[in-house]
């Protein structure tokens, strides 16, 4: 791949000078196909088998990563199946469990109280409706945007810190409220793009366009990014900064992932597990 800045200056980080909002959108588009084509395999990285687990293990990942998440969560939904199970809970025996993840006494006080409201008001279910997810102690519209989207298949914005980075460095946004990026990443999508695009943008964050130390030397979207050279431009030093499955080391995992994609929560699960 040939890397080379965008054709326009940036006037600071990820603004395009003189940029139209007809180029803007074409240009969006054009990372978001850059970056399908990168992550074929994206999907969400929190493991769940239903909604009521998928919006608990999103609470739990504030502040911890998904991998932390990950191991607790088995472990948690054996003892604690359902909201009823999870209202009734001991909260020593729940901190105890979910302790890993940080904030655990708050987090643990926020699931009780989301698993009552469930059982009080939602007969137990978890409500596919954003305007109802929010109202559950401890949820956002990034959290609720992550359950709609890939629980209930409504199309949803998820805005974490590594979505809003990459927002602001692409120049899709210059604000840093989180609902705000919402809003302003919402006007150059299409709507049956927002879930994928989330994770694919999010992928690319974790990967690739990290906080500190962007690898701009490897990045798929080079040539459409206005912040190109905040970070590593050398293509061999910035193949060295890249994690996960485009690390150095682990081409058999990227090549499974590529070649499996309709398997790739459960190749990533398996790579996890064999890792010390």
């Amino acid at each position: 791949m040939t890397v080379a800045p965008a054709a326009e200056p940036a006037s600071r980080e990820g603004r395009v000078s003189g940029e139209s909002a007809l180029a803007l959108k074409r240009r969006a588009r054009r990372i978001n196909r850059a970056l399908a084509e990168q992550y074929p395999y994206a999907h969400a990285e929190l493991d769940f088998r239903n909604p009521f687990e998928l919006l608990v293990a999103t609470v739990l990942s504030a502040q911890t990563t998904d991998v932390t998440v990950n191991l607790i969560t088995p472990l948690l939904f054996a003892r604690y199946p359902d909201a009823r199970s999870m209202a009734e809970a001991d909260s020593a025996e729940l901190e105890a469990i979910i302790k890993p993840t940080g904030f655990f006494r708050a987090k643990a006080r926020n699931l009780m109280a989301l698993a009552a409201r469930l059982v009080d008001e939602f007969d137990g279910v978890v409500p596919g409706r954003l305007e109802d997810l929010v109202t559950l102690p401890g949820v956002g519209r990034k959290t609720a945007n992550v359950v709609l989207g890939n629980a209930f298949g409504v199309p949803g914005i998820t805005v974490d810190t590594h979505f809003g980075r990459l927002a602001r460095r692409f120049g899709w946004t210059d604000s840093d409220d989180p609902v705000r990026i919402e809003s302003d990443v919402a006007e150059l999508f299409e709507p049956r793009d927002w879930t994928m695009l989330s994770h694919r943008v999010v992928f690319h964050g974790r990967r690739v366009c990290h906080s500190r130390k962007p690898a701009c030397g490897a990045c798929a979207v080079a040539n459409w990014c206005p912040s190109f050279g905040m970070g590593e431009t050398n293509p061999e030093k910035a193949a060295k900064l890249l994690k996960y499955e485009l690390a150095p080391g682990n081409e058999e995992l990227l090549g499974k992932l590529l070649g499996e994609t309709h398997r790739a929560a459960e190749i990533r699960m398996e790579s996890q597990r064999r890792s010390p």
